[in-house]
């Protein structure tokens, strides 16, 4: 049988489920993109440039940086994912070193890494205080606060 893990080790029916974050939701989103970009400019940048680079060179640091950035999609809970997720934009940008048009690319990457950080934040900021000002409601009206389905039931 599979290992549980601890949140369902936890879970008791009836238990509300946990909110994710929507900034680590957008972070993850992004990551996982560049991932497919960076695995196919490495295939561009091996098929273009094989004499100039050796070929293992190109495909490991290539797959590498992909696996990195999937990697990374499970660290943006920690404190710190967010920070190795703006080293792994200015890493993108850089691979334009190799493929001039990864400069652009990366740039546009970067500003989807930037607003989704920034959104991700504001929405969070507005689903924790909807929270709270729902919990505010039903702790006043604790008769209403199960929702018209359970008044109609005898």
């Amino acid at each position: 049988m599979a290992r549980l893990t601890k949140a369902q080790r936890e879970w008791r029916p009836g238990m509300p489920k946990k909110r994710r974050s929507t900034k680590v939701i957008f972070a993850s989103t992004v990551l996982l993109l560049e991932a497919f970009v960076m695995f196919f400019a490495t295939l561009t940048v091996f098929g273009l440039r094989r004499g100039e680079f050796p070929p293992a060179i190109i495909l490991g640091v290539g797959i590498g940086l992909s696996v990195v950035m999937v990697v990374a999609c499970a660290f943006l809970t920690r404190p710190w994912g967010i920070g190795l997720g703006w080293i792994l934009q200015v890493v993108l940008l850089l691979t334009g070193i190799f493929e001039p048009a990864m400069f652009l690319v990366g740039a546009l990457f970067a500003l989807a890494w930037w607003y989704g950080i920034r959104s991700g934040i504001r929405l969070d900021r507005e689903a924790a205080q909807r929270e709270r000002e729902q919990a505010e409601w039903e702790a006043a009206h604790p008769d209403q606060a199960a929702g018209p389905e359970a008044q109609s039931q005898p």
